[in-house]
């Protein structure tokens, strides 16, 4: 179709509102990535200095480059109420990537800044990973079984985020079960706040005032708060090329997590972009792809670790009546809230326990749509694939003792833990293809596990060849029981036909 020329606004009216639902999207997670950082003991240095600005830059390159997608389809279309699509740090992602990368890699190293490099080098190849899915991510996403994707992520937020948030959230019951009751009343209950104010704020707000009131939260926080305010350069760092080499060495099982997880992301930006189609705005879905992973690998590059996409709130935006200008502003102020650090004081104020109850929703949320998006036959299949990634909070979070603490629990939670997300989605893989009663397929997955188990992918702390032979060899025996099985439904629905045949 030939391009036709038309005046499409920079900037107009409609595109304030559409702002300030975006930026109250991403400022949240920016805040929630800040507050958990620290939580953990990362240095301000690197939270406010490294991870936020390079956030930042992800955010601002996605929001222009969607801004100017916008602008292209306005001209090709000969449209002037084309709206951008909406973009920032990926809210189910970026809780992945806080517990099941940074936080493992933390506890494993006991060193913040090599923890660090380590998750900006998964993101960049979560990055890369996503560019090279746009060519190809409609195929693997046809064959790998919803109900295993899910799960394994659902495993994931159960353990690391609903569950470690639910602790943070009881640590200070006064301040955290009040932010967790408006949480639930305004978001689970969907009943209004005063003045309407959106339930996550008013948590945020109701909790902090009690933690300065009841004295949980000294007032000298503000103060440290407003001594964050400074300028923080936005600086490029080789730090994702020093990670990847742990990553490909000793913590292979990490890198475990990025598969599935990109392919969670890809498809997340797929569902978003084809909700955008749906009210008339029809972008390229493997483009889009393509360009959140790029805005990660960039973001990674100046210290960024945590992946992007295409937001469900593009269609709030649509409704709303914008443009583009609401992502150019979006770009511009986010830029501005990481260099100046306002976003660091904001951190510094805010406690933790009136932050955990929206995280606790978060991975209720998470856990919830694992099963309400597949069929309710595949339930113990969602459920299977849960579990390993119970071993590997467990594993995690005794560190270094887990070989003696652990043991005298299970010799199993250990291999279990590592490579929890590959072991997940094949446990749930496996499952599906029994309930469909493929058994051809679940020879193939159960050979799959036995691979990845030969090379220390899965149930073993490192690469190595026969890393793990007990569970190569049980994986093995379990292949030639789908065999069995294969071989009995093939017998089986031969009979059937040759009585059909006779009965004709």
């Amino acid at each position: 179709m030939t391009s036709k020329t038309i005046h499409y606004p920079l900037y107009k009216k409609e595109d304030t509102d559409a702002f300030f639902a975006l930026f109250q999207n991403n400022l949240a997670n920016f805040v929630v990535i800040a507050v958990t950082m620290l939580g953990m003991g990362f240095p301000a240095s690197i939270v406010f200095g490294k991870v936020i600005p390079g956030a930042a830059v992800a955010v601002m390159a996605g929001n222009l480059y969607y801004a100017y997608m916008a602008k292209q389809l306005a001209h090709r279309e000969g449209r002037t109420d084309v709206t951008a699509l909406s973009y920032g740090i990926s809210t189910p992602v970026m809780f992945v990537f806080l517990f099941g990368v940074l936080a493992p890699a933390n506890a494993l190293t006991g060193d913040h800044e090599l923890a660090w490099k380590i998750a900006v080098g998964a993101a960049f190849l979560s990055g890369l990973v996503e560019v090279l899915v746009s060519f190809s991510g409609n195929w693997i996403r046809d064959r790998l079984p919803r109900a295993a994707l899910l799960g394994a992520i659902a495993g994931v937020a159960l353990t690391f985020v609903a569950g470690e948030m639910l602790f943070n959230t009881f640590s200070i019951p006064v301040v955290g079960l009040v932010s967790l009751a408006i949480i639930l009343i305004g978001i689970v209950g969907k009943l209004a706040m005063p003045f309407r104010i959106p339930a996550s704020l008013f948590a945020v707000v109701a909790g902090t005032i009690l933690a300065f009131t009841l004295g949980y939260q000294s007032p000298t926080a503000i103060q440290e708060g407003l001594a964050n305010i400074g300028f923080y350069p936005i600086l490029p760092t080789i730090a994702p090329f020093e990670g990847m080499t742990y990553l490909f060495g000793s913590l292979i099982g990490i890198l475990a997590v990025l598969i599935p997880i990109t392919l969670y992301n890809a498809i997340e930006t797929m569902n978003n972009v084809d909700a955008m189609s749906a009210v008339g705005d029809s972008y390229d879905v493997r483009k889009c792809q393509a360009v959140d992973g790029a805005g990660t690998m960039i973001g990674a590059l100046f210290g960024g670790l945590f992946p992007t996409t295409v937001y469900i709130a593009t269609v709030g935006s649509k409704q709303m009546g914008a443009g583009r200008g609401y992502s150019i502003l979006n770009a511009i102020v986010f830029g501005l809230a990481a260099m100046s650090g306002v976003i660091a004081a904001m951190a510094a104020i805010i406690p933790l326990a009136a932050v955990a109850p929206i995280l606790v929703f978060v991975g209720m949320s998470m856990v919830g749509t694992a099963f309400t998006s597949n069929d309710k036959k595949y339930y113990p299949a969602v459920a299977i694939a849960m579990l390993p990634y119970l071993a590997n909070y467990v594993m995690t979070r005794f560190n270094n003792a887990a070989g003696e603490v652990v043991s005298n629990i299970s010799l199993g939670i250990v291999p279990l833990g590592q490579g929890a997300l590959f072991t997940a989605i094949l446990l749930g893989a496996m499952t599906v293809a029994i309930i469909d009663r493929n058994f051809k397929q679940a020879i193939i997955f159960s050979l799959i596990a036995s691979l990845l188990s030969f090379i220390g992918f899965i149930h073993a702390p490192k690469l190595a060849i026969n890393a793990a032979p007990d569970y190569t060899i049980g994986y093995l025996l379990v292949a030639v029981l789908f065999g069995y099985y294969a071989w009995k439904e093939a017998k089986a629905s031969g009979q059937v036909e040759v009585k059909r045949k006779a009965a004709a």
